[in-house]
């Protein structure tokens, strides 16, 4: 037979009181964080041109890993999707795919998805080419991580594992669950034992509460107490 544990009545109504208290915490944790994130995509916009942003026409169209090397910056033409189609994985924290070069070599590359351009001009991201963001090369030993190479290298091996393309630059944006969800849940969680710790200490000392502990006393107490 299984025991059952009910919380005494004290502590219940502490952990309402807390959470009700936390309603407010959340509220206003949003409200401040949801204006910070609006500024947060701001200020990660990037320009036209600039690593991460649209790839105008001047951009060098590179085909090949050599077309990498020899240019400081650069654009990548892919069939529809298929920049996004060989998976990836994570290299310290950054979301790098295996992109497919023209000319058939695979390189891991860190791209900037919302600036992603159709060579017609359509929005539809699927067929026709899309013409990725202005990249450049970075130097990294990728063999370094495993579990990356594992990842990325489920289908196909890799070309080169001592770069990757950074296809982003600056236009790292913090997903909004990151951003506003997980620190919004800390400061909740944190005003509810905080407050239930003011409410059950207040509550103890005044007699509406019995204290969680009990001090203890000692033989000359309980001698003195007899007396």
């Amino acid at each position: 037979m299984s025991r059952r544990y009910i919380l005494r009545f004290d502590i219940w109504i502490c952990l309402a009181v807390a959470f009700l208290v936390s309603l407010g915490t959340e509220a206003l944790m949003k409200n401040m964080l949801t204006q910070k994130y609006e500024d947060h995509k701001t200020e990660h916009i990037v320009g036209v041109g600039e690593i991460g942003g649209v790839a105008t026409e001047e951009v060098f169209r590179a085909e090949s890993v050599k077309d990498l090397e020899d240019h400081e910056t650069f654009t990548v033409v892919s069939p529809g999707i298929e920049y996004r189609n060989r998976g990836g994985g994570y290299y310290s924290g950054m979301y790098l795919h295996a992109l497919t070069l023209p000319s058939g070599e695979i390189v891991a590359a860190r791209i900037n998805t919302p600036n992603v351009k159709k060579a017609d001009g359509s929005d539809s991201p699927y067929g026709g080419e899309s013409i990725l963001p202005v990249g450049r090369v970075v130097e990294a030993n990728l063999e370094d991580s495993e579990t990356f190479l594992s990842q990325i290298e489920f289908s196909e091996p890799l070309s080169r594992h001592d770069f990757y393309v950074d296809m982003l630059g600056d236009g790292a944006i913090q997903s909004e669950e990151d951003f506003i969800e997980a620190p919004t849940l800390f400061a909740q969680l944190l005003t509810i034992i905080i407050v239930f710790a003011i409410l059950h200490f207040v509550g103890s000392k005044i007699g509406i509460f019995p204290a969680f502990y009990t001090r203890k006393k000692s033989e000359a107490e309980k001698k003195s107490d007899w007396d």
